[in-house]
């Protein structure tokens, strides 16, 4: 008997899934807890494991699908119970010539194909073994409606190429198909070969992070009332206690902490004095936290990324940068659980390294309050840091830490966003202080 392995829910937020690639094909023997495909979700790329041990029968769904969560993906079970198609389920008449019985032939292909008309056994296989998906099926459909009136040159050469359907009807005159109506029939990328003087491009499919980013930094624009406040903060201290954690003995694990585990250390500590900012609303509802869950931006090969520091107020300046280093690491390989990227109260994005000196972070809903890091130039202060009221003898180009804030004005004021940034920037000038509480 064959088992179905159902895609789990990876996260406590996925709702689906894309299968990225299969490691077991039909015919492997799969071991319970084994990988057999791994997925994409919206925050990270994981493995699914098999729940049974067996034989892998049948692939239910392709690579590039985007599977609902609990819905089969594969059949596991003995070498000798081979998985049946449809077509081997259901026995043809004895009447019917021996080319009526379709060929293998996956769920998917067979449904698009019964739904359209079309007869399996006239149709080749591009799948392993020769056979039948789905997208073979649609060349075949894209196929029968290309007529010779239908499409222009450049389209019908596209359909026919392969990796295009053509719509029934197009924007054309008289209902004409264009290549600009034709719908791509596969989710990789690929390269629009030039056709007719046409301009060479690349179309890249969103992933399903990038749609999940472009969805989420449309509606905090559009949900939110946000506000930026510039500020910066005297870098000298930060500077200096910085390369004494360079110069520190080795076995101490102190030589890795960066200028950014310093400002996140400073933000979760200044938090706690400013619950307004370490806050959620979701439009009804206020929630501050009496901890800080800090969340932080990593960019990564899939597109931008936000783990979250649990309790960061409570660790350490080694434990936070640690746990920070972890995230990061865990962020970059793809390997980061769905959880880790929910729950945080308050967001840090650091472009300071890249050489931008100050910029507009955009919110990361629910939260109230996001801190855009700068790099760190060169400015004048005086002993007071009231330029005005010292003499030019007095002043000195110090360096500074560009630091933005922006806030959710529907619940946050300006002034206490402009104290919490005065109170950061004192606490970064005064690192050493702050370790000391």
């Amino acid at each position: 008997m064959a088992t179905q392995v159902l895609l789990p829910r990876l996260g406590n937020s996925v709702e689906s899934s894309i299968i990225v690639t299969w490691l077991k094909q039909p015919g492997d023997r799969v071991e319970v807890g084994e990988p057999i495909c791994t997925v994409e979700t919206d925050k990270s790329t994981l493995d699914v494991p098999s729940t049974v041990g067996g034989v892998l029968l049948q692939h239910l769904v392709n690579v590039g699908d985007d599977v609902p969560v609990q819905t089969p993906i594969a059949l596991i079970g003995e070498a000798e119970h081979e998985a049946r198609t449809p077509s081997e389920a259901d026995p043809q008449p004895s009447d019917a010539p021996a080319h009526a019985t379709p060929p293998a032939i996956s769920p998917r292909a067979l449904r698009l194909a019964q739904s359209n008309a079309l007869d399996p056994a006239q149709l080749t296989g591009s799948g392993p073994g020769g056979r039948i998906i789905e997208r073979d099926v649609q060349a075949a459909l894209a196929q029968r409606q290309a007529g010779p009136m239908r499409m222009t040159p450049v389209a019908r050469a596209m359909v026919e190429r392969g990796g295009y359907i053509a719509p029934e009807r197009g924007r054309g005159p008289g209902g004409r198909v264009t290549k600009h109506d034709l719908i791509p029939t596969e989710s990789d990328r690929r390269r629009s070969a030039p056709a007719q003087g046409a301009e060479e491009y690349d179309t890249l499919p969103l992933t399903h992070v990038r749609r999940v980013i472009a969805e989420r930094m449309r509606s905090s624009l559009q949900s939110t009332a946000q506000l930026t406040l510039h500020a910066s903060a005297d870098a000298r201290a930060l500077l200096a206690y910085r390369e004494r954690l360079k110069a520190s003995d080795e076995s101490l694990g102190l030589r890795d902490i960066t200028i950014n585990h310093l400002v996140l250390f400073a933000v979760a500590r200044t938090l706690t004095q400013f619950p307004a900012l370490n806050a959620t609303f979701d439009g009804s509802e206020l929630q501050q936290y009496r901890r800080v869950h800090l969340s932080f931006a990593v960019d990564t090969p899939r597109g931008l990324l936000v783990p979250v520091i649990r309790d960061a107020d409570r660790l350490t300046l080694k434990q936070l940068a640690d746990a920070a280093g972890a995230l990061a690491a865990e962020a970059m390989a793809g390997k980061l659980a769905p959880d880790a990227l929910t729950g945080g109260t308050f967001t840090v994005t650091n472009l300071g390294s890249l050489g931008v000196e100050s910029f507009t972070p955009i919110l990361n809903p629910p939260q109230v309050a996001i801190l855009g890091v700068g790099s760190i130039t060169l400015k004048p202060t005086g002993p007071g840091k009231v330029i005005s009221a010292v003499s030019a003898a007095e002043v000195v180009f110090a360096p500074h830490l560009a630091l933005s804030l922006t806030i959710d004005h529907q619940v946050v004021d300006g002034a206490p966003g402009a104290k919490f940034l005065q109170a950061l920037a004192n606490n970064l000038a005064q690192f050493e202080l702050l370790l000391a509480r």
